[in-house]
């Protein structure tokens, strides 16, 4: 008796991935084991980035807040210690924005924190 082996779900199951790879170069695309590989490791940078992207965002929120203070004669954590001491909380993705769209805003931050 002939070997069954589900020829439609392996061939389906193998179209999966490869259209998942699309897009990829070279054999990444197109060979069935390069393309699987391709494709975990991708999803496996892609959980690790998710979690990376928190921290990339917090960093660029400190170099806006930096640059913004310097310019009011602050460097970065002299406005973050004046801003404690004073018991103004503002978390730094609100910051960031008050010194990148709404200057004068930030400026009375920075005058009442200093006050």
């Amino acid at each position: 008796m002939p070997r069954s082996v589900n020829k439609v779900a392996s061939r389906a199951r193998r179209k999966k991935i490869i259209k998942l790879a699309k897009g990829y170069f070279g054999r990444r695309k197109n060979v069935w084991t390069v393309a699987k590989n391709a494709w975990e490791k991708g999803q496996q940078y892609a959980y690790r980035d998710r979690k990376k992207k928190k921290g990339q965002f917090r960093s660029l929120w400190i170099q806006r807040i930096n640059a913004a203070a310097r310019q009011e004669g602050l460097s970065y954590s002299k406005l973050m210690g004046l801003l404690n001491k004073q018991e103004i909380r503002i978390n730094r993705k609100v910051l960031a924005d008050l010194a990148m769209n709404h200057p004068e805003a930030f400026k009375a931050v920075v005058k009442k924190a200093k006050a």
